[in-house]
């Protein structure tokens, strides 16, 4: 039976929904539309909660780690903080480096939302006000969770009275183990030829390496950790695996396995991306779900988006969304058990 309830509200406005059926719960809130919880079923029929997320929601206005919350305008990082659209400059916020990261100082992250529950989910909605974190046109986003039998998708629709750039993305960290502990021994496989290269700011260059013979050859199952301190010049830039993917396939394009758990994560998606994040730099943010800050390779993300640094490598950009176009993504969790 499928349920969705509010299940705290406090006084400046953040609240905590929670949507269960047979197979998953959820706990999300409207600050930031993180997703707090998944609580999935392993192979014995325990149910175990399979994301990183804070003790507190709240603590991501302190923390520089995204878990689970949706991050833009533009998710990834921007070169040198600026575009050019329409023949003229736009400046953003330099949070990464020299670079502009998950959308600047207040991205998505950040904002409360206004929601509406569904019969089988949660529609959160926002207004962008035009130039917020530097970015032109106000932008109506509608983000909508839903639970479908062992299910989770992430509805992504946006419009905008002036031609503007998006590239919204869910930054949720996954450990199938439901413990505190490491995801070197989680299997990865994922659907791609060509990772995009990134520099040492973990910023893509516009150069793409075919991952064959690499330690990005993810086309068969491979433990995250087997060649994650391999000697390849990309693996030294970022301290690990934080490159994005470019897919193949239309579905099933990644799917994360926990061999001790047996539980299974396939992720299906409209985006032509994904990166992936194996948790590098997780340590020293705000304390977690076990009472103490994560530390690094706690959690892994894979995150569907367009190509980041898109403005400055596409001839024909697909973060661009013109005026009164409609933007539409979905990505689709599974969660089954080996």
């Amino acid at each position: 039976m499928m349920k969705v309830k509010m299940i705290e509200k406090r006084q400046n406005g953040v609240c905590l929904f929670e949507l269960q059926n047979d197979e998953i719960k959820v706990i999300t809130s409207n600050l930031g539309c993180h997703i707090l919880s998944v609580f999935t079923k392993d192979r014995d029929g325990n149910y175990g909660d399979v994301v990183l997320g804070y003790q507190d929601v709240e603590d991501c206005h302190k923390d520089d780690k995204f878990l689970g919350c949706i991050i833009g305008r533009v998710a990834n990082r921007i070169a040198n903080g600026e575009f050019q659209l329409n023949g003229k400059t736009y400046k953003l916020a330099v949070n990464s480096g020299p670079n502009t990261l998950h959308g600047g100082i207040n991205g998505f992250n950040q904002k409360i939302f206004n929601y509406e529950i569904l019969e089988d989910g949660i529609r959160f909605i926002y207004l962008s006000p035009d130039m917020e974190e530097g970015f032109p046109g106000s932008l109506y986003l509608k983000i909508v969770y839903r639970l479908s039998g062992n299910e989770l998708k992430m509805e992504y629709e946006a419009m905008s009275d002036q031609d503007t750039l998006i590239n919204i993305a869910n930054h949720s960290y996954f450990n199938l183990s439901a413990k505190d502990s490491k995801i070197y021994d989680h299997q990865l496989m994922i659907k791609s030829d060509q990772i995009a290269c990134a520099d040492e700011n973990g910023l893509p260059t516009g150069e793409f390496l075919d991952v064959e013979n690499t330690p990005f050859d993810f086309k068969s199952f491979h433990e995250i950790g087997e060649r994650i301190h391999g000697d390849d010049e990309q693996l030294r830039f970022v301290g690990g695996y934080d490159h994005c993917f470019m897919l193949k396939d239309e579905k099933d394009q990644a799917v994360l396995y926990d061999k001790e758990s047996g539980r299974k994560l396939t992720i299906t998606t409209t985006l032509p991306c994904m990166q992936l994040y194996a948790g590098n730099f997780l340590a020293g943010g705000s304390d977690g779900k076990f009472g103490k800050p994560y530390e690094n390779r706690d959690g892994v993300a894979l995150e569907p988006q367009f190509l980041p640094n898109s403005m400055n490598i596409e001839k024909k950009p697909r973060v661009i969304l013109r005026k009164d176009e409609e933007y539409e993504a979905v990505t689709t969790y599974r969660f089954e058990t080996e």
